[in-house]
């Protein structure tokens, strides 16, 4: 499975087997996040058969079970980008998971902060954490707004590279999958902005990872 694969295949999922991540999986995954963090300055952390975080009336109400690890995203209050990075860098492992075969599943805000188990240092924060495990079942393909509401440049006058990101942004997960995102093509860049909502920056970080990673160009 190649990055634009995984981006396609990749849905949110809720409902896991009751099964432990292998011990195959958590070697690869601490390889990622320890080459993650030292990318992005951030102090993510992966949680393993911990039921309590994701066990909440708000979680229950959301469907989820088996949820018994999760991937918590931390990092320093200071950083003026700190959302928006959480959310370049967590996609970043949740297409690297999706490549190993684990399912996943961002959540802002149905679990508890309180019952999270990560080290949360003094001067940083929780923004959001990721659910991670074996699927019941792979997840549904969310429905996506027209090519003509997410960018400026018609369908028939994209640069190839530029299609391939937005198809690849189009499918990126964004809260109530709003898709409050606007794409600029200016020269051989993509300007990617937000319009505001719900986790609006987290969101335009994983918008801009799914966009860079189909695309192979950088996004301003």
């Amino acid at each position: 499975m190649n990055i634009r694969e995984a981006i396609r295949e990749r849905h949110s999922v809720r409902q896991y087997k009751a099964e432990p991540i292998s011990q195959e999986h958590r070697e690869k995954l601490a390889d990622l996040i320890s080459e993650v963090n030292s990318e992005s300055g951030l102090h993510i952390q992966i949680i393993y058969d911990e039921p309590a975080c994701l066990d909440s009336v708000l979680a229950r109400f959301s469907k989820f079970r088996n949820a018994e690890n999760y991937i918590a995203i931390v990092g320093d209050k200071s950083l003026s980008d700190l959302h928006e990075r959480a959310g370049y860098f967590g996609e970043k492992i949740v297409i690297a998971a999706q490549m190993m075969g684990l399912n996943t599943c961002w959540i802002g805000g149905s679990f508890s902060r309180r019952k999270c188990e990560a080290a949360i240092g003094e001067g940083e924060k929780l923004v959001c954490i990721i659910a991670i495990g074996y699927g019941l079942n792979e997840g549904f393909k969310h429905r996506s707004k027209p090519f003509a509401k997410l960018c400026n440049i018609p369908e028939e006058e994209m640069p190839v590279w530029f299609k391939a990101g937005m198809i690849a942004a189009m499918m990126a997960p964004t809260a109530l999958n709003m898709q409050e995102f606007f794409v600029e093509l200016q020269g051989e860049e993509a300007l990617i902005t937000t319009e505001g909502g719900s986790m609006a920056h987290i969101d335009l970080g994983i918008v801009k990872y799914n966009f860079e990673a189909a695309s192979g160009h950088k996004c301003i």
